[in-house]
């Protein structure tokens, strides 16, 4: 491939994901706002945060577990066998995502108690895991945020028996505005479309909505929970005195 041609798909790639950033900017300012108001609701009133996401969904879930500039509080529910791809063979979280039962299995052997929150990120919201996971957590009395793309609950069918999407199940709704396919590129001679953004947008639109609940606390007169990065200096010593003060509300060290 010709650098001029490469470069041309690197451009048409920037250029997708800066359009859909900034629309969920735009478009998703007043679920950002929520969704940070109901994280900070709950960390004032001494509750805990979890993220889950099965597959690449995972990523973002990741992303704002144990981060430098991240909330303290937020842990990991992790699903065995569909925390990202490591699993043999990858093509099995696929399948554990579409299996009934599981996400009550998961919630009812986990540290959430009501008035906690959980962000529950799928791009489709339309397998069961995701969509039974917002439900059993709404039932339990958790706070739901999903980070899903609206989309696909118009042009696709569900996989869960009630016929619901993860959106309907959640106290807020964070749309990522990825198109059905997650695949933003197209090109002659390449059969499939490819260049997904879909880890870009959800991630972005997560570290919006943690940095609202942030400036949120502190116009409650509290200091947020947020933990440093270890490559600077003092930055071991802050994160030890933030991980013992809240120790009983983080779940990812013991």
């Amino acid at each position: 491939m010709s650098p001029t041609r490469e470069n041309k798909l690197a451009d048409q790639y920037f250029d997708a994901a800066i359009g859909l950033l900034e629309r969920v900017r735009d478009e998703e300012a007043a679920n950002i706002a929520a969704a940070g108001g109901v994280i900070a609701d709950a960390v004032e009133a001494g509750g805990r945060l979890f993220a889950f996401g099965a597959g690449h969904s995972s990523l973002a879930a990741q992303d704002i577990v144990y981060r430098a500039g991240g909330l303290a509080l937020m842990n990991l529910l992790a699903v065995p066998g569909v925390v990202g791809v490591d699993v043999m063979p990858a093509t099995l979280g696929s399948a554990l995502e579409r299996v009934d039962g599981l996400a009550g299995a998961v919630l009812d052997s986990s540290p959430a108690q009501p008035g906690d929150v959980l962000v529950i990120i799928s791009l489709s919201g339309r397998n069961a895991l995701p969509v039974e996971m917002a439900m059993n957590a709404q039932a339990l009395g958790l706070r739901v945020i999903g980070v899903t793309s609206v989309a696909y609950a118009t042009e696709t069918r569900s996989r869960h028996v009630s016929g619901t999407y993860l959106k309907d199940h959640c106290d807020v709704v964070l749309d990522s505005k990825i198109a059905i396919g997650d695949a933003e590129l197209t090109l002659d001679g390449i059969e499939a479309p490819f260049a997904p953004a879909s880890t870009v947008v959800t991630s972005a639109l997560l570290q919006a909505t943690l940095a609202t609940a942030a400036g949120e606390l502190v116009s409650r007169g509290i200091e947020p929970p947020l933990l440093r990065s270890g490559n600077v200096d003092g930055g071991h010593e802050w994160n030890g005195r933030i991980l013992t003060e809240y120790g009983d509300r983080i779940f990812y060290r013991h």
